[in-house]
């Protein structure tokens, strides 16, 4: 199965930077697109190559290269960091605890959502519902955002905190399930109902939804594992 590219690597120019270019700014850069699946399993991340990139000294780069590692967004490999291979048990067990802490941020959402909550989720839904045909990373991202700001609204640090180092630990895999058949369309339908659940504090209804969205994704993960492993 061939990865998805968004079109730069890490020897390409800077396009997403901030202005000011330290070892936090290349972290946040990085984190973001390994995490939208800019980088196929085993690409290498190389000091010498980012350094050029950021038009820094290798001493950021190295910082940020060592926190990336740290949340294990790269793993130690013969030839340097790099972006870690798929491991198809972690990344199911994975949505098995993501459907757990999805189904009970919906719900506290749900019970304390803020005017501000509910308007930040109508936006980002009708955000999506405009995009013209979006690339797979896009979609990653916009998913992201989301579901972010479904636990913001549970105004739970603690919860909020764990779903992060969960979306660390996510989709090391070329291809998201959102790019699968009508997926992307269903899906922001049930983020639509999301909404509407947590707006009028229906909470057993947000948790059931939150709860069918995940595991649906799990199944369409699964299915794209088993499709990967096929012998060519």
């Amino acid at each position: 199965m061939t990865p998805h590219h968004s079109g730069h690597s890490p020897q390409s120019e800077l396009t997403n930077a901030p202005a000011r270019v330290d070892g936090e700014a290349i972290f946040r850069v990085l984190r973001s697109e390994i995490l939208a699946g800019t980088y196929p399993p085993g690409t290498a991340l190389r000091e010498v190559g980012l350094s050029e990139r950021f038009g820094v000294s290798r001493t950021p780069v190295r910082e940020a290269l060592s926190r990336l590692q740290h949340e294990r967004l790269l793993e130690r490999a013969a030839r340097g960091l790099q972006v870690p291979q798929i491991d198809p048990q972690e990344v199911i067990q994975i949505y098995d605890l993501r459907i757990m802490l999805e189904e009970e941020a919906a719900g506290q959402a749900a019970r304390s959502r803020s005017t501000a909550d509910i308007l930040k989720l109508e936006g980002l839904v009708e955000r999506d519902r405009q995009l013209d045909s979006p690339d797979d990373p896009t979609r990653v991202r916009c998913n992201m955002e989301f579901h972010a700001a479904v636990c913001s609204a549970a105004h739970n640090r603690v919860l909020q905190d764990l779903l992060d180092r969960m979306s660390t630990h996510l989709i090391h895999t070329p291809r998201s399930t959102l790019s699968v058949g009508n997926r992307w369309n269903d899906a922001l339908d049930e983020h639509e109902a999301m909404v509407h659940a947590i707006a009028d504090q229906r909470v057993d209804e947000a948790r059931a939804i939150a709860r069918r969205h995940i595991e649906t994704a799990r199944t369409l993960r699964l299915g794209l594992l088993r499709e990967a492993a096929r012998p060519e």
